[in-house]
């Protein structure tokens, strides 16, 4: 019972980021430090970024170009079914039962990228094809820096959302700028950041945090929680089990139906139905300047660790499928071998 119960407990940051929420919900900064935190958070997600192109190891992506079918489903699933279901959403949802920002949220939920550590350590986990999963996460997370941006300025414009021309430069500043920086200087630093990888997580999920609060906080001033219903919350919460549900569903058919093994399914599952809580976040800082930024990011904060609590139970179980599957095996080919024996 311990254990059934502690596959559905959070981890640690989704508790710091649901206590960073309340936070700014009865704590929010006052107008004197509007602008210092809006200077540290750029700050903090410019190193972010740095990091993060620091840590990305291209030389996967290189590497795997070969298994080009699996990382084609997996960006496809990322950056085309995604963002279809997001487009869908969007501009079906009434505003009456779900206010515009939170639409927007879900749309801009459906356009980011696919997140690297939860997809290498969950397929990991279940046996699959770890290598795979971690050319596709990587190459998810470099497109998605640039593909992210585009695709909002795209298809946010009806809803009003759209980047203006200062937040596409910050965009250029903040966080391609820092990431190719990254990747320039990784010959140099790539190996400190990987023996400091404990440190720097601290930092990179500090700056989340920061980011959260300033958003959060920005937007209860603004009166976020006058607007947003119960009942928006409540059909937000069904609409995102059910956009998880049927990508877990269409990754796996697609997967299966294209003739991929065991170990590539479990990769494309993992690496195609989550997205970036870490890249989500400084995006929408950058993106969604202003009072509506908290409604925003509130689909892909909750979108975040619902993946984690239902791919952990995928994990396992594929993981005690996996084991039955190599304990069976031995057991069925015994009886075949000794009936092949020659009698004496």
């Amino acid at each position: 019972m311990r254990q059934t119960l502690s596959r559905f407990a959070p981890d640690t940051f989704t508790v710091l980021l649901v206590a960073t929420v309340v936070l700014a919900s009865f704590a929010p900064p006052s107008a004197a430090f509007e602008l210092p935190v809006k200077i540290a958070t750029d700050v903090a997600i410019a190193f972010m970024f740095f990091l993060y192109g620091a840590r990305l190891a291209t030389a996967n992506v290189i590497a795997g170009v070969a298994h080009w079918r699996l990382h084609a489903l997996v960006l496809a699933s990322t950056f085309v079914l995604f963002p279809l279901v997001g487009l869908l959403l969007f501009h079906s949802l009434p505003q009456w039962l779900v206010p515009g920002p939170l639409a927007l949220g879900m749309l801009y939920l459906c356009l980011l990228p696919s997140t690297i550590q939860s997809s290498l350590a969950f397929t990991s986990i279940a046996g699959g094809n770890v290598p795979a999963a971690m050319c596709s996460a990587t190459l998810s997370s470099l497109i998605g820096a640039v593909a992210t941006p585009l695709l909002v300025a795209m298809f946010a414009s009806a809803g009003g959302g759209a980047p203006t021309g200062d937040a596409i430069r910050e965009i250029g500043l903040l966080l391609v700028a820092p990431l190719v920086a990254g990747q320039l200087l990784r010959p140099w630093i790539g190996d400190f950041v990987l023996r400091h990888k404990a440190i720097l997580s601290a930092t990179d999920r500090g700056s989340i945090l920061l980011v959260v609060y300033g958003a959060f906080g920005h937007a209860v001033s603004a009166g976020l929680w006058r607007a947003l219903p119960i009942s928006g919350f409540a059909i937000m919460i069904v609409i995102e089990a059910m956009v998880l549900a049927f990508m877990l569903f269409a990754t796996h058919y697609a997967a299966k139906t294209l003739g991929f093994n065991r170990e590539d399914t479990i990769a494309i599952v993992f690496c195609g139905s989550k997205k970036s809580l870490a890249a989500g976040v400084p995006m929408a800082g950058v993106l969604f300047p202003g009072p509506d930024l908290g409604m925003i990011l509130l689909p892909t904060m909750l979108f975040h660790q619902m993946q984690l609590m239902v791919c952990a139970v995928l994990a396992r179980r594929w993981a005690q499928e996996g084991k039955a599957e190599a304990e069976a095996s031995p057991q069925a080919l015994t009886p075949r071998l000794g009936a092949m024996a020659p009698a004496r």
